[in-house]
């Protein structure tokens, strides 16, 4: 479909990205360099850490990386931020030792490690610190349900923090394979292919917020897919979600134009030649740059018995090195200073840990 209607304001586009942000699946897929493997003595820093954690019953949801000494770790970590931040866009940390910890200690190993990497942020209306991503029975034709508590693939989407850590505690039974795609890559591509439509994706568009809506904000946020500030690109999308904003009064439908842009910019990011997909274990830790990476996952069938169900853990963060964004983000994150954005704040909630 070709629209003829009038294109947006943007005459002169960005540049193109070229830094490592903008990578081709195909080509990382025969390579291990995006794979981590923690020493068996870092594997004991975190050990001592939880240890000491679970016997000082410090308060979890305050949590800070000075309440967790990880003296050969940390500094290693650092090094997988940066190239988070300002590399590749992720890591695949594989396979913490899962089976001689307990899934709350497996938790607080998660969350020790995590607040090396930047501040927890709450990530639903309830405040959870730690969420779990599992099927909940619930479908997304329910406008208050987000994808993640379903077993229904999510699509290539972003999530509203700076950096989204996964940590697989049990695999589904088939599916739930992790797709990555560089949104840097779709947005150069998109470039060269279409700029029209590249253009309209440079507008400000309407983003459900499912029913978890900030104190004196509308029940949806105007921003952007593709945001050029700083002489960086970042991405903000879900299409599911900028579909259902449809139903608030005062949201137009969407044009012609928006659509063909942005099943362009899906065709692209469901494209084996740009995307990668991979298998998440029990024990491995996934670390995602939401700015420069759209993330997916494919549906999925459990097993019967509930021990056994597909369960990971997640946690929203906020490094203090993260990049700067345009003042437009603050209508989602919340604010634009790094260290202190994104999540989901809403009246009365407050930052809680729930380890189930």
């Amino acid at each position: 479909m070709s629209s003829n209607l009038p294109l947006p304001t943007h005459t002169i586009l960005p540049p193109d990205v070229c830094d490592q942000s903008a990578w081709y699946g195909s080509e990382l897929a025969g390579r291990a360099d995006w794979l981590e493997h923690l020493s068996g003595d870092e594997i004991a820093e975190v050990e001592n850490a939880v240890r000491e954690l679970e016997e000082s019953q410090v308060d979890l949801a305050s949590l800070s990386a000075n309440d967790v000494a990880l003296p050969t770790l940390a500094p290693r970590l650092q090094c997988l931020l940066d190239e988070v931040l300002n590399g590749r866009g992720f890591v695949l940390i594989k396979s913490l030792p899962l089976e001689r910890w307990s899934k709350h200690q497996a938790a607080i190993a998660f969350l020790a490690i995590g607040v090396h990497l930047g501040g927890l942020r709450m990530q639903n209306a309830q405040g959870h610190l730690l969420g779990h991503v599992k099927d909940l029975g619930r479908s997304s034709d329910d406008p208050n349900t987000r994808i993640y508590q379903t077993r229904e693939r999510q699509t290539h989407h972003t999530d509203s923090c700076d950096v989204v850590a996964l940590l697989c505690l049990q695999a589904a039974k088939s599916g739930g394979l992790s797709n990555l795609v560089s949104s840097t890559t779709i947005f150069n591509e998109m470039r060269r292919r279409r700029p029209d439509l590249l253009r309209v994706l440079l507008e400000p568009i309407e983003t459900d917020r499912r029913g978890e809506v900030p104190e004196g904000s509308k029940p949806y946020f105007t921003i952007p897919i593709f945001n050029y500030y700083d002489g960086l690109i970042s991405a903000i999308y879900q299409r599911q979600y900028i579909e259902s904003a449809r139903r608030f009064p005062g949201v137009a439908p969407l044009t012609e134009a928006q659509i063909e842009a942005l099943d362009l910019l899906d065709q692209l990011a469901n494209d084996p030649d740009l995307n990668l997909m991979m298998e998440l274990q029990p024990g491995d830790i996934q670390l995602v740059h939401n700015h420069t990476i759209l993330h997916d996952r494919t549906a999925f069938d459990d097993y019967p018995e509930p021990e056994r169900k597909r369960h990971l853990l997640r946690l929203w963060l906020a490094p203090s090195g993260a990049r700067t964004l345009p003042d437009v983000f603050s209508e989602r994150f919340g604010s634009i200073t790094p260290g202190g954005r994104g999540g989901v704040t809403v009246a009365g909630a407050r930052p809680t840990i729930q380890f189930e």
